[in-house]
């Protein structure tokens, strides 16, 4: 065999190696479930708005509709005419035996607004212990039993949930979110087993109020794009412990067309370009699609280990998507998405501009970020 092809069998073999990894991290996580908590503690819900989500008041109602015994939800959004604020006031009026407060915080100063919103309801917050969710996430009555009983291990500073991507109707939405349901929480599960959880991850994360300070609190956040990624890290490093909830929440990833799917794209993966940079390049070893079709057309003697190659990713895909995550599997776009997702991360290495909510940012290289005016 040539030199090339030798390479390009070691490089099939790193992929197939994850995909192995990535089964045997699913059935880990699967095997671990927490015990009811005695003492259930009370719990403060931040919900930072802005605007309307699709299905945001069914997205909101699931929050009020918990079986827990104390438990108060805030809600901020920026100006009072923002479309959310009518929302959040008719489920208030609807669920008046559940605490809840709508704040009004102003422009921010923070070069994250969601953020800021964090900041001020923190402040508000009756509680130590604060589950923070994003306006599109939609839970079960079950979901901060879950969370609590996860925190009887006084070790535990930081829960961050797993979450099942839910596509909206347009093409490119579905075709994220099988990405998000195979490839994304397949290396989430794999840097779990195998060096643990140093980091947090987007929709929904539990904390304690004292971690948050030990840490210097929203502020030390307010410059990062990937605030939850920095949160669970700064957690890690000062001592604390972070673990990936067993409880999944639902993602509602919306309806986009491709313009607006490609610039999410492109702000996510110039992100984590920068969260974890020798890891995003490692995500080379994930896209065992791409790999093996690359392999099989530079040296086609080794197209039958590309086969295998593939086969074992589907299997993978499998035990994280449905196994995991509760999710189906479009198994017709998925060799799509695959091939896409590669697409976007070689565009992750070059650039520094991202468009969110409408503005230009420049993200530096600690990950932190500022507006382009």
């Amino acid at each position: 065999m040539t030199v090339a092809a030798i390479a390009l069998l070691a490089l099939l073999a790193s992929t197939a190696a994850f995909s192995l990894l990535s089964i045997v991290a699913a059935l880990r996580y699967l095997a671990v479930r927490p015990r009811a908590a005695e003492h259930p503690p009370p719990i403060s819900v931040l919900k930072p708005l802005a605007g309307l989500d699709h299905a945001l008041e069914y997205n909101l109602r699931t929050f009020f509709e918990q079986d827990y015994p104390t438990f108060e939800i805030l809600f901020a959004v920026s100006d009072a005419s923002d479309p959310a604020v009518a929302v959040v006031k008719k489920l208030c009026a609807e669920y008046p035996r559940v605490p809840s407060r709508l704040l009004i915080t102003g422009d921010a100063p923070y070069s994250n607004a969601k953020v800021y919103s964090l900041d001020r309801m923190l402040a508000a917050a009756s509680n130590d212990l604060v589950v923070m969710s994003d306006s599109d996430t939609r839970v079960s009555s079950a979901f901060l039993t879950t969370v609590a009983a996860e925190f009887q291990d006084p070790r535990v500073g930081v829960v961050t949930c797993p979450y099942r991507a839910v596509a909206g109707p347009s093409f490119w939405s579905k075709l994220e979110a099988i990405g998000m349901n195979t490839d994304f929480m397949a290396g989430i599960l794999v840097a779990r087993m195998l060096e643990g959880m140093r980091f947090a991850v987007g929709p929904t994360i539990a904390a304690r109020r004292p971690v948050l300070e030990s840490i210097g609190g929203f502020k030390r956040l307010k410059d990062y794009l990937a605030e939850d990624f920095a949160m669970g890290k700064f957690a890690a490093e000062a001592g604390h412990g972070v673990v990936l909830s067993s409880y999944v929440i639902e993602h509602h990833i919306g309806s986009t067309d491709w313009p607006q799917n490609a610039a999410h794209r492109l702000r996510w993966v110039r992100s984590t370009r920068r969260s974890r940079p020798v890891g995003y390049v490692g995500q080379l070893f994930t896209m065992a699609t791409p790999v093996a079709l690359l392999s099989g057309a530079i040296a086609p003697r080794l197209w039958l280990a590309a086969i295998g190659v593939v086969v074992i990713r589907g299997v993978a895909a499998y035990a994280v998507a449905s196994r995991v995550l509760r999710a189906r599997i479009n198994w017709a776009l998925l060799p799509a998405e695959d091939l896409l997702a590669f697409c976007f991360w070689i565009a992750g290495f070059f650039g520094n501009i991202i468009v969110w909510r409408g503005r230009r940012y420049r993200v530096f290289a600690d990950g932190k970020f500022e507006q382009v005016t």
